[in-house]
């Protein structure tokens, strides 16, 4: 199990992976985890769940986000002025909870418009631009060690 994850773990940025001090392989069907400078890894419910709908690696961007970047961001006063003026969520889970979940919900999209944009349709790009422009800016402001990868 850890030879199947680690790739998709070391293919993470620099930036997702530089608070990831431990990664726990549990069986189970339950979801991952992400914080507490941990990535959790439930091995039944990622072969019935996140690869059977193949989003595995976009669930590690969501996770590792938790752990490397919601104790930066999730109460920054620049963060919450960039929720507040964006005036919605990408997410109804992001809305829900919004300190807890909306870094993560929103890096995910963040990441798919700056880096992978060719992967997803322009319609989809435009909506995202949309819902979240000031997260975006925020995220663009911080300088993230995006390593391995360029614009």
């Amino acid at each position: 199990q850890a030879e199947k994850f680690a790739p998709i773990i070391g293919r993470l940025t620099t930036e997702l992976r530089k608070d990831v001090e431990t990664v726990w392989i549990h069986k189970g069907v339950k979801p991952f985890g992400g914080g507490n400078n941990n990535l959790l890894i439930h091995t039944d419910y990622s072969s019935l769940h996140y690869e059977q709908q193949g989003i595995l690696e976009e669930t590690f961007v969501h996770e590792a986000a938790h752990t490397s970047l919601d104790a930066y961001h999730a109460t920054n006063t620049d963060w919450m002025q960039a929720q507040e003026d964006d005036c919605g969520f990408i997410s109804d889970y992001a809305q829900e909870h919004p300190t807890r979940e909306d870094i993560a919900e929103s890096y995910l999209p963040y990441f798919a418009v700056r880096y992978r944009s060719e992967r997803i349709t322009s319609g989809l790009r435009d909506s995202i631009e949309s819902a979240i422009p000031n997260r975006i800016k925020y995220f663009d402001a911080q300088n993230f060690n995006m390593y391995p990868l360029d614009r």
